[in-house]
């Protein structure tokens, strides 16, 4: 499933080749790193301007919400900034880069979580009312307007999904990376990311009937309305 947008921001192409062409002179990846490492600001710039659409589609799709995705999106750059000294090369900088946005996305997810659950022991042994945590609404930006109300079904079934589940799915079917890739970035092997694939396909075509048949339940109770039955 790949989703497109006019802006630019959103869903870009971008593949790290063995050598960058960063403004009129190509490096090759050890010679990039090597300005990283040593603090090169437009090198730097240059991995952000390559990586923030990839980042930010990421952490959208998996948090479902263009706020966080934002925050997580910088906080993932501050992240590499910070950490570029310590990676080991043994994996790519695109898989580095992912692998940095998952754990930060499914943190701030578990956190949630950890909160709602709080929430529910809070109401369970005392008298006060906790907020209801409804999940809102959610349409992705880069999906075509005539695609949002199915994406938004989607993307409310991904949603249910266990965390492993969910990033797999977001990996293959958003993202399209191979599963070797996804392997990488999730440390396991390629067949414990199939199965979770195949875990999440029947989960989510689960999810989706129980909400076609809703939405059908909903369209003959409109249609008798408006019939006067």
């Amino acid at each position: 499933m790949a989703a497109h947008s006019g802006s630019h921001f959103y869903f870009l192409p971008f593949v790290l080749f063995a050598n960058l062409y960063i403004r009129g002179k190509s490096y090759t990846i050890n010679n990039f790193l090597a300005r990283l490492r040593a603090g090169d600001q437009d090198a730097f710039r240059t991995l952000v301007d390559d990586y923030r659409a990839k980042v930010f589609n990421t952490a959208i799709s998996m948090l479902q919400d263009h706020g966080l995705a934002e925050d997580i999106a910088q906080e993932v750059f501050v992240t590499v900034f910070k950490s570029v000294l310590s990676f080991n090369e043994r994996s790519s900088i695109s898989t580095w880069i992912y692998r940095i946005t998952v754990n930060k996305c499914l943190d701030h997810l578990r956190a949630k979580n950890r909160q709602k659950r709080s929430g529910f022991l809070n109401m369970l042994f005392t008298k006060e009312e906790q907020p209801m945590y409804d999940q809102p609404v959610f349409d992705h930006p880069g999906i075509k307007l005539e695609q949002k109300e199915n994406a938004r079904y989607l993307f409310e079934a991904i949603e249910t999904l266990p965390d492993t589940q969910k990033t797999a799915f977001i990996l293959a079917h958003i993202e399209e990376l191979p599963q070797k890739d996804i392997a990488d970035i999730m440390n396991m092997s390629v067949k414990a990311v199939e199965s979770l694939l195949q875990r999440a396909k029947v989960n989510l075509r689960k999810k989706l009937a129980d909400v076609y048949d809703r939405r059908k339940m909903n369209e003959v109770t409109s249609k008798n309305i408006g019939d006067g039955k």
